[in-house]
């Protein structure tokens, strides 16, 4: 039986002092306020809450930063949260914490192998902190490396293996128990295209088989390919969440159009709203400005001629179709890499 996930109201707040000449732009950067020993407390997590359905595949959407993978550490007993309360299945998760590490995977940011083990044996000794029987755990093992193309390296101590390499063993272990829950902190960070595939694969056949999956990325492609629902979280927030499809068909008319001036004329964003097709402009700073519309290239030439009308230096101009990467443009007036 699939299980579920959910969290209501999680908060979590770091407490540290800032680092030498942050000064205050670190504060304002990390959302955080001073504490009467001169620290700065920061928010990880703003009142989060998610709702995940047995058997899916949901995505945590966002940069670096944005409270991802504190919202895993708390589901997966590793990080106590301040305030809110999470749940795997009918277990609340720090009330239960050992019947909780029996129904999940876990795969961290970092590969954190033992180096003295080969890779087999990391398998097999994983299983056994489980109680599972000799002859089962050694069926598994030999499956897992099979699956993960790690049969040739079985025997093999990990300390040679490539960062992709290790990623895989990394997933194989966190399956070897077979939990219900397999928590996965951006699994495709650093690989190659030919294994990023291989991982998709393995990550839709494990939920074919009534597993729940959830996942960080900062991978809009991956996101978008893999998620049956995802939430884009930004500063320990949520901001948007739903289908790939739906978050897409939010954006205003669909495509955006990045445009940079070299001067900026006062009211540019108001005439650049008339336009035809225009949904929606955002001056995103002093020199720039985000057109949201139902059409691509054939507003450039408008936007040039209007452009040239007020005054204004028309730089550069980026056309995006509707993406993930857009709408966390469109909900946070910035991009995913900045």
């Amino acid at each position: 039986m699939a299980v579920a996930v959910r969290t209501v109201d999680l908060r979590k707040t770091y407490t540290s002092s800032p680092p030498l000449g942050a000064a205050g732009g670190f504060i304002a950067r990390a959302d955080a306020r001073g504490s009467k020993q001169g620290k700065v407390q920061i928010a990880a997590l703003d009142g989060l809450s998610l709702d995940v359905q047995p058997g899916e595949i949901f995505g945590l959407l966002g940069p670096n930063g944005a409270g991802k993978s504190t919202t895993v550490g708390v589901l997966t007993t590793r990080v106590r949260p301040t305030s809110g309360q999470a749940w795997i299945g009918e277990h609340e998760v720090w009330k239960e914490q050992a019947v909780i590490k029996h129904l999940i995977g876990v795969v961290p940011q970092r590969p954190n192998l033992d180096f003295s083990l080969t890779a087999r044996e990391i398998l097999t000794f994983h299983a056994a902190y489980f109680g599972i029987g000799w002859k089962v755990r050694n069926e598994r093992a030999d499956a897992l490396l099979e699956k993960f193309k790690l049969t040739d390296r079985a025997h093999q101590m990990v300390r040679g293996f490539s960062g992709g390499m290790m990623q895989r063993l990394s997933i194989a272990r966190a399956m070897m128990h077979d939990p219900q829950v397999l928590f996965l902190d951006e699994p495709s960070a650093g690989l190659d295209p030919q294994t990023r595939i291989l991982l998709w694969e393995i990550i839709r056949e494990y939920n074919q088989a009534a597993k729940t999956i959830l996942l960080t990325t900062h991978y809009m492609e991956e996101a978008d390919a893999l998620c049956d629902r995802l939430a884009i979280i930004d500063h320990g927030r949520i901001i948007a969440s739903g289908t790939p499809k739906e978050l897409k068909a939010s954006i205003p008319g669909g495509f955006v159009l990045r445009l940079r001036f070299g001067n900026q004329t006062p009211g540019l964003v108001q005439a650049l709203q008339v336009l035809a097709g225009v949904r929606e402009v955002r001056a995103n700073d002093t020199s720039g400005a985000d057109v949201y519309a139902d059409r691509g290239g054939s507003l450039i030439p408008e936007i040039a001629s209007l452009a040239a009308t007020t005054g204004a230096d028309l730089r550069d101009v980026h056309i995006a179709e509707p993406s993930l990467e857009n709408l966390f443009l469109h909900h946070t007036g910035r991009s995913l890499r900045d």
